[in-house]
């Protein structure tokens, strides 16, 4: 058997997790089956749906069981494989999780082309974000150019590449980011007309202010202050795409946050269209969405950025620093060499 490093889920966390939660360890990892290939990991995606996995509440997927390998994607080289359409040294993108290396079913792992960009973008703008972002823009939203689109997180995985889509159908795009750094390179690199600070305590005013003709569409990837402020400047017949609410992941903020009756009566004056969506339910669109995305980011036309974690074991202080919106762009580690 091969030995091999992961990272478990070492307890459940109550309230914001801890170092403590994750544990190191190694294991022996079988020979793969029929069907099967042995992968080794090169980077490993960290996102914030992580958090909910930790937690043994219902969700839209299992739970991680404790003392479990934790769950994430990732991008591998195939090493050994019992499958004729993959072969050793394909680049592959897969639910590995954290950990050094995995078998899975060859039918659960996309062949990824290091041709088209660097391998890591299988895991962002190229990746599920990307695909995420692609199907809020245009199948959720359905954005039109000359709206008003807002859109929080804004430099983040999903939220940069939402943005960039937005911009190129014409969209005017407001982000919201945490601190001038970000909101600096919202508006210079990624094309943001304006980005506020989610941490102005007048953030509802300048949301304000700057939306005098109101908004269309929402772009909503964290909750908290940032959709308070959102949420009055909404134009009758609005639209609300629901990616993500990290503000209140591990329970931070919701004591003090709108009342139900306040947003409900709200979605209901302003007839507006609220729709929470998960990407794994609109896979029929990840061959257009690769379509469109893949050659704009080959050509520097998208832009994306990363920031990147050495070594397995760095693992979860980089997910704990994302959770606080320590990570600028997508949060990768780098668990091997890339070939």
């Amino acid at each position: 058997m091969t030995q091999y490093q992961r990272i478990v889920l070492a307890s459940r966390p109550k309230g914001p997790p801890s170092l403590e939660n994750f544990r190191l360890e190694q294991a022996d990892l079988p020979a793969p089956g029929p069907g099967e290939v042995l992968v080794r990991t090169i980077w490993m995606s960290l996102d914030p749906y992580m958090r909910g996995r930790m937690d043994a509440g219902a969700s839209y997927a299992a739970p991680v069981e404790v003392g479990h390998t934790m769950e994430a994607g990732c991008v591998a080289e195939v090493v050994t494989s019992n499958a004729d359409r993959l072969a050793p040294g394909n680049i592959v993108a897969g639910r590995v999780g954290w950990a050094s290396h995995g078998v899975l079913p060859a039918k659960e792992l996309r062949k990824v082309d290091p041709d088209l960009a660097p391998v890591s973008t299988a895991l962002g703008v190229l990746g599920m974000p990307g695909h995420t972002a692609w199907v809020g823009v245009n199948d959720i939203l359905a954005a039109q150019a000359g709206e008003t689109i807002v859109v929080s997180a804004a430099t983040g995985a999903v939220g940069s590449v939402a943005g960039q889509l937005a911009k190129r159908k014409g969209l005017r795009v407001l982000g919201v980011a945490g601190g001038a750094e970000k909101c600096r390179y919202a508006v210079d690199k990624l094309g943001y007309d304006v980005c506020l600070d989610h941490r102005d305590p007048d953030l509802a005013a300048e949301m304000a202010a700057l939306t005098p003709q109101g908004v269309d569409c929402y772009y909503e990837n964290v909750g908290g202050k940032t959709l308070e402020a959102v949420l009055p400047r909404m134009n009758d017949f609005g639209r609300i795409a629901v990616c993500g609410m990290i503000a209140w992941y591990s329970g931070k903020g919701v004591g003090e946050a709108m009342r139900l009756p306040a947003a409900w009566r709200a979605i209901l004056v302003k007839r507006l269209r609220v729709q929470g969506f998960i990407v794994f339910d609109h896979m029929d669109r990840l061959k257009p969405f690769l379509a469109e995305v893949g050659p704009l980011v080959a050509s520097g036309a998208i832009h994306y950025r990363e920031t990147v974690t050495e070594g397995l074991e760095t693992a979860p202080a980089a997910f704990l620093q994302l959770l606080e919106g320590g990570n600028f762009g997508k949060q990768l580690v780098r668990v091997g060499a890339d070939p």
